[in-house]
């Protein structure tokens, strides 16, 4: 009705003008013959008196008249138009309603048609509705179902975490733990939930179930079980319910890559171009696992036969290929290496694989142990079934009759089904080009300050960080304790809590259940060392630790609490240990006579006495004593 008004005010004046006009060609006609009509009937002014304007009258009388049937038509479809306008309105809402009272919204938006829309505007159509008619409105259709999920993340975020490994997982834990109601979003590019990387390399090769690579849960040292995933999917909300949530939350965006920042505009582009803004970001990107460069210029042959370890994706396949083959060669006397070889040399007693372990150092882990630990290391590793080979440096690796062939610089050849890399890592750092963050050319990493900081609302946890540590100065670190830790301090800061770096993160690593140990701070074999040791008992094993701390991931029962003394109790001297007897005991490492780092080997839950050695950064004239404080001599 509202538009029959509005057109009626546009044709009033038009017809208003029509009959004065013809009213004045009446009175024109009347006075050339002689009369003087004292009333015009409104019949006759249609028509006229034959001759003079009579023709005239005429074209206004059917140009009025036209007007006023183009108007009562008009007025007729509009109000037509605006009732099945005002139905279609009714059924939209009542559809809604429905809706909202299912309890499987999505099954009715895919079952259930819509009402057709009118042409003059349509209403959103539904991703499956068999009886709607298609709109023929320009207009863009707005989003349903069947849009891909990019279409419906938050543009906006107050925590964006990128990367989905310990740190983030710990700094959002943390974030939530300070600020309750906070809406964190996780970006990785991996398929899966955040997890511990740990058990990769350690207790799920020793799982009895057949069906491990796919539960991902295995047994402790002490036989209790746990899934390899901090948190269960029900912990985490939808990323597209962030927005709404009342309460806030973690969300995890999985499969999906950062591919540029931008860091003046506080936004993330992703590899799917959606970009996302935020408040305040973390960067925990990790690393990848570096590669040897003769493997890498090999071809391609050779490179389907290498596994690079690092991610569920690789334990997975690399426990197929284990099972399939007859020889394995791993690469690498580190942490990652010599689980590995440990891990698959129990199998290869059950399975008659040939484990191979080469490495260029003269030892077992001999960049972190000194000499003499690092040989009584190597033959442990020898006597799980796998055969070591020391001052490897490999020079070549060709791929003939499907069989690869490791060509030493010594001469030596290896011929092997498979290789496993494990020679380090390599901090993932391709945001700072794009961010215009600093790398540092010593360590690797984003560099930033005892606070985590790389900018003033741009934070970096984990393995990519390169931080300011308050006591040994410049560091990066790569392990499963100091993502926790420093993802944990980065979470506070990010709340606002401006904390330094100072609670030292330790790591660990077993040789199985029988062998392990725990360490902090920096331990190099070659700094100045001093080891103390002791007889070991059946109370000094990986097995027995998680026995009494109950976790598997020893690090997680660490507390914050620290030593409030380093006064040696009394205790008898330490016997005169047997000939390379390296049972159990402590080393310390030295610069400039402070202990900078501490290897406890076979000895656990004692980390807080040695992180508060670490603090305090005295000399001491005499190291056997304060490796009593570690009770290593009770029994």
């Amino acid at each position: 009705m509202l538009t029959c008004r509005t057109m009626w005010r546009k044709l009033a004046p038009l017809a208003r003008s029509s009959s004065t006009v013809c009213r004045q060609n009446v009175r024109r006609a009347g006075l050339n013959s002689g009369r003087t009509p004292t009333c015009v009937p409104a019949a006759h002014m249609s028509t006229g008196p034959a001759g003079g304007g009579g023709g005239d009258n005429l074209k206004y009388a059917v140009l009025v008249a036209a007007a006023s049937l183009g108007s009562v038509v008009y007025a007729y479809q509009t109000v037509k138009g605006d009732q099945q306008r005002y139905e279609a309105r009714l059924a939209e809402l009542a559809s809604r309603s429905q809706k909202a009272a299912s309890k499987d919204p999505a099954t009715l938006s895919q079952s259930e048609p819509t009402a057709a829309p009118s042409p003059e505007k349509p209403s959103p159509p539904a991703s499956d509705a068999k009886g709607a008619t298609p709109s023929k409105s320009t207009e863009p259709p707005p989003a349903v179902a069947s849009t891909p999920a990019s279409s419906k993340l938050p543009s906006h975020t107050p925590y964006l975490l990128i990367g989905g490994g310990t740190a983030s997982f710990a700094a959002a834990r943390s974030i939530r733990a300070r600020d309750p109601g906070a809406k964190v979003l996780i970006v990785t590019d991996e398929p899966d939930l955040p997890y511990m990387r740990p058990p990769l390399s350690k207790e799920l090769w020793f799982s009895d179930d057949p069906s491990v690579t796919e539960t991902l849960r295995f047994k402790q040292w002490n036989g209790k079980e746990r899934s390899i995933y901090f948190q269960p999917p029900s912990f985490y909300i939808s990323p597209t319910e962030l927005d709404s949530a009342a309460n806030g939350g973690v969300a995890v965006l999985t499969g999906k890559k950062v591919v540029q920042m931008d860091v003046r505009g506080n936004k993330i582009k992703l590899d799917d171009d959606t970009e996302i803004s935020y408040d305040k970001c973390l960067i925990a990107t990790g690393g990848v696992p570096r590669n040897l460069q003769v493997i890498e210029r090999a071809g391609e042959e050779v490179m389907k036969k290498t596994t690079l370890f690092r991610k569920i994706e690789d334990f997975k396949s690399l426990d197929k290929v284990s099972r399939n083959i007859e020889s394995i060669t791993i690469i690498g006397g580190g942490f990652l290496g010599s689980e590995l070889a440990c891990a698959l040399g129990r199998r290869s007693t059950d399975s008659n694989l040939e484990v191979i372990q080469m490495f260029p150092e003269r030892g077992n882990m001999g960049k972190v142990l000194p000499e003499y630990l690092s040989n009584w290391t190597t033959e442990k590793v020898k006597k799980e079934g796998v055969k070591v080979l020391t001052e490897a440096l490999v020079k070549s690796v060709t791929c003939k009759n499907d069989k690869l062939e490791i060509q030493l610089k010594d001469g030596r050849l290896v011929k092997t089904d498979h290789i496993v890399a494990a020679v380090g890592l390599e901090p993932n750092v391709e945001l700072a080009k794009s961010a215009g963050l600093e790398v540092d050319s010593d360590f690797g990493g984003f560099r930033v300050n005892a606070e985590l900081q790389a900018r003033s609302n741009i934070w970096v946890a984990g393995d990519a960080a390169c931080f300011y540590d308050i006591r040994l100065g410049r560091r990066r670190v790569e392990h499963h304790d100091h993502a926790v830790v420093s993802g944990r301090l980065a979470g506070e800061n990010m709340t606002g809590a401006s904390k330094p770096y100072w609670h030292q993160s330790m790591f660990w690593s077993d040789l199985g259940p029988d062998v392990g140990y725990e360490a902090i701070g920096i331990v190099d074999s070659s700094l100045p060392t001093v080891g103390v040791f002791a007889k070991a008992t059946a109370k000094d094993t990986p097995r027995a630790a998680t026995e009494q701390s109950g976790t598997g991931i020893r690090s997680e029962s660490e507390t914050e609490d620290t030593a409030t003394s380093t006064v040696a109790p009394v205790t008898p001297a330490p016997a005169v240990q047997q000939k390379d007897d390296y049972g159990k005991g402590v080393i310390f490492y030295l610069r400039d006579k402070v202990v900078v780092g501490i290897i406890l080997w076979n000895v656990f839950n004692r980390m807080p006495i040695a992180r508060k050695i670490i603090k305090d950064g005295e000399e001491h004239a005499d190291l056997n004593e304060v490796a009593k404080l570690f009770n290593i001599h009770e029994d």
